[in-house]
């Protein structure tokens, strides 16, 4: 455990953090299955979760196209832009997300998300969602080539941020992608139990601090600010994870 410092910006992931991707995601496979009349919607959300190709790869419609044996050109650039379209139009912020956030800059905190997603996906996903005028700083993988875990995006997004690790919040709802490599150079962790699908009751992400709801981080920062310190004690809401 680091040192009790204050609190002066936050970086926050995106995706199913501040918005439901896998619930665009599965709305999107569901069209396609429309579309094409074979498999089923869980299934070829099934593809996605491989490690042969990313989350966010396209490649994946056209392996379950193949293996389904309708495979063509043109049925799989209409799936791939009925992907696009459909995942897109369903992505909305998670319910308190833009008040929280506009709460979150009327006291001051400067913000910065730090994404794995092209700048490409990640700035639509901002705009449809009416977030991205709330972020000081917009950290994509194309800024960095480099993924989480790896720090690089977290140092990156701290030094546009003009701040340093012990003096910043992070807040995600991966323990891999978020929490533990956070962790590791010295940040105060908020794990976002709510968006991470595979979370089990009681799971804290090994996080300083967990929530169940995006609007918990104003009662936590406000339980936090002690003097200008961090304070690691029971608060309204985010309750410590240890």
């Amino acid at each position: 455990m680091h040192t009790p410092r204050p609190v002066r910006a936050l970086l926050i992931d995106m995706d199913n953090t501040l918005v439901d991707l896998v619930g665009a995601k599965r709305a999107a496979c569901r069209a396609i299955i429309e579309k094409t009349g074979v498999g089923d919607a869980d299934l070829l959300f099934s593809y996605f979760l491989r490690r042969t190709r990313g989350f966010e790869d396209p490649g994946n419609i056209l392996d379950f196209l193949v293996d389904e044996g309708v495979y063509s050109d043109s049925l799989f650039e209409v799936c791939a832009a009925t992907y696009r379209e459909e995942k897109l139009s369903h992505i909305v912020p998670y319910p308190g997300v833009p008040e929280t956030l506009e709460r979150l800059v009327e006291r001051g905190y400067p913000l910065a998300l730090v994404t794995d997603a092209h700048r490409n996906d990640a700035i639509p996903r901002l705009e449809r969602a009416g977030l991205r005028g709330f972020f000081d700083h917009i950290v994509t993988y194309d800024m960095t080539w480099q993924k989480k875990p790896d720090p690089l995006p977290f140092l990156y997004a701290l030094q546009m941020l003009n701040t340093t690790p012990g003096d910043a919040m992070i807040v995600g709802d991966s323990q891999r992608r978020d929490i533990d490599p956070a962790k590791k150079i010295g940040m105060i962790t908020v794990y976002a139990r709510y968006g991470d699908r595979f979370s089990l009751p009681g799971m804290d992400g090994g996080a300083d601090f967990t929530i169940d709801d995006f609007a918990q981080l104003l009662p936590l920062l406000s339980g936090l600010e002690v003097d200008g310190k961090v304070r690691r004690s029971p608060c309204a809401a985010g309750s410590p994870s240890r």
